[in-house]
């Protein structure tokens, strides 16, 4: 039976929840202590339990910190447990810290606002982070804008943090210093931005180098110096001219206060090479500059520091044609130009490399006259001529017409190959269509250069000329003849000794005998060949139009008799 002086469990309990309140308890709640005692690392705290509870002193310090604890301090303190295997409570000040952390958070966490940390540790991937008892994950991408090797100087220093993500439940929190540095950069890159203007001049520090330019500091914001706004004068890579590191002077080109981008210049704190180009460099002038870039449409050639003009590939050489800029100048070759247009507006200058030389077509005229015999390599031949290769590096052209007399074009093609070195008359020349018209049947003896009738071979004959033959050797396709008494060997074939079957028969004839027949043309060797049957055909054809007509009554052996007996009367 339990009395007023010995109060049983049941009063006891009864006691503690009206203490507490109705249907409260200790355990698992943050509850006001004080602190009755320290005992080597231990704090002894009450909580107006029936026992006290011991916590670790480091618990109310700082990271890195000692703690500044004494008896009489009120304290904040977790209860686990009322009472341990020892009657002891189970108390944490880590875990009230903790627990009061994340009330605090999760109302700044709402808000966007910014906490306040410490970095104390590294994890895999990251670093831990102490918001004021609770630990927070700061992934390694998150620590700052650019990557940070050692974060050693960032540890055990307050620092503000934004938390992007937290689960109370899983007790996980999520933090970056990254944002709040860039929000930080924002706000100064606005505030930089709002001060300057366009056209202003301002130093800065080159920070980085790509090969389109350098990024320059310009005190907490920064600005593009694009390669092509380096110098007037070609810039191959930004490093020819600056390094990291290096203070600079530059313009603001223009400023995007809507992407916070400037484009800056260096060039533009020089003077314009391009001022008064057109007076500096007139049409017509030849001037020497250097080679600096090659294409596949011609060549950049620097006339000055800043100024540079395109020789196209068609103003490049008089003779090569369709040939790459590559293989007629290289880079950084000292050339001589001239001037062909100027466009200062444009910045533009058209100059020709061919023009800084004497026209070969003009000096080939100079050396060989209309008339004057020249001597060339056959380079190619085509459906219509031949093309000869000529000294000075030009070629000229000998039509089909003009290979050789008393034969067809095709034949005359045929008598000449690739690699033969021939002999021709000139018998034009147009410098300015660039085009030599040679000849080469025009040397042959007869021919028109000789002051004779046309001929072919050197032979003297001509193509359908009636001429007396010796029979040199008899086959059996034919007879190997010769024109007069030492003119030109030939040949007449079987088919060809007579009208009549009889006719052609070559053992009829004799060697030394002599006869009349027809030059019908001359083989690949230029050698003539005969016909007694063509000859026959064309006395035949002018007897007819000599004595015969349509109403005369006389029959064709009439007509051939009266022929026969004119051409006896003459001889």
């Amino acid at each position: 039976m339990a009395t007023a002086a010995n109060p049983t469990r049941d009063d006891f309990a009864a006691l503690l929840n009206q203490t507490l309140g109705e249907g409260e308890g200790f355990e698992g709640r943050v509850v006001k202590g004080t602190v009755t005692g320290i005992e080597n690392d231990l704090a002894v705290i009450d909580v107006g339990l029936k026992s006290e509870g011991r916590v670790p002193l480091r618990e109310f310090a700082a990271p890195g910190q000692k703690a500044d604890l004494k008896v009489g301090d009120e304290v904040e303190v977790y209860v686990d447990r009322v009472e341990n295997i020892h009657g002891e409570a189970m108390l944490s000040r880590d875990r009230a810290r903790r627990e009061a952390a994340w009330d605090k958070l999760e109302g700044e966490f709402g808000e966007g606002k910014r906490v306040e940390g410490v970095i104390f540790g590294r994890v895999k991937g990251g670093f831990t982070v102490d918001l004021n008892g609770a630990v927070a994950f700061l992934p390694g991408s998150q620590v700052d804008i650019r990557p940070v090797r050692d974060v050693t100087p960032l540890m055990d220093i307050p620092q503000p943090f934004q938390i992007l993500k937290m689960d109370r439940r899983r007790g996980n929190i999520v933090v970056s210093r990254r944002a709040v540095l860039e929000e930080t950069r924002a706000e100064q890159r606005s505030g930089l931005i709002q001060s300057l203007a366009e056209g202003q001049v301002i130093e800065g520090v080159v920070k980085n180098i790509t090969d389109y330019g350098a990024f320059v500091d310009l005190g907490g914001i920064d600005g593009l110096l694009h390669v092509t706004d380096l110098s007037y004068k070609r810039v191959g890579h930004p490093n020819e001219m600056i390094n990291i590191g290096d203070v600079v002077k530059v313009q603001i080109i223009r400023i995007n206060k809507d992407t916070q981008r400037i484009s800056l210049g260096m060039k533009q704190l020089e003077s314009d090479p391009w001022e008064g180009a057109g007076a500096k460099y007139p049409i017509g002038g030849k001037f020497t500059g250097r080679v600096t870039n090659i294409t596949e449409y011609g060549a950049f050639v620097e006339l000055e520091p800043g100024i540079e003009g395109l020789v196209h590939v068609s103003e490049m050489s008089w003779t090569k044609k369709n040939v790459h800029p590559g293989k007629i100048v290289s880079t950084s070759q000292e050339v001589d130009v001239v001037i062909l247009e100027v466009d200062a507006d444009k910045r533009r200058i058209s100059l020709g490399l061919k023009q800084a030389v004497n026209n070969p077509w003009e000096s080939f005229a100079e050396r060989h006259p209309i008339g004057s015999t020249v001597e060339g390599e056959v380079k190619n031949a085509t459906e219509f001529g031949l093309f000869i290769g000529l000294d000075g590096d030009v070629d000229g052209m000998v039509h089909m017409s003009d290979i050789a007399w008393g034969v067809s074009g095709e034949e005359a093609l045929a008598l000449h190959h690739k690699g033969e070195t021939v002999k021709a008359i000139v018998l034009d020349i147009d410098s300015e269509k660039e085009r030599i018209s040679l000849g080469i049947k025009q040397l042959e003896r007869g021919g028109v250069a000789a002051g004779g009738a046309a001929s072919t071979g050197g032979s003297g004959l001509n193509k359908n000329a009636v001429t007396t033959i010796t029979v040199m050797a008899i086959t059996d396709g034919g007879l190997e003849v010769q024109a007069g008494d030492d003119g030109a060997i030939g040949f007449i074939k079987r088919g060809d000794l007579g009208r009549d079957r009889d006719e052609q028969r070559p053992e009829r004839f004799q060697v030394g005998q002599k006869f009349d027949a027809m030059v019908t043309g001359f083989d690949r060797s230029k050698k003539p060949t005969f016909s007694v049957k063509a000859m026959q055909i064309a006395e035949e054809k002018q007897a007819v139009a000599q004595y015969g007509s349509s109403d005369s009554g006389a029959s064709l052996g009439d007509i051939l008799g009266a022929a026969l007996k004119a051409k006896g009367d003459a001889s």
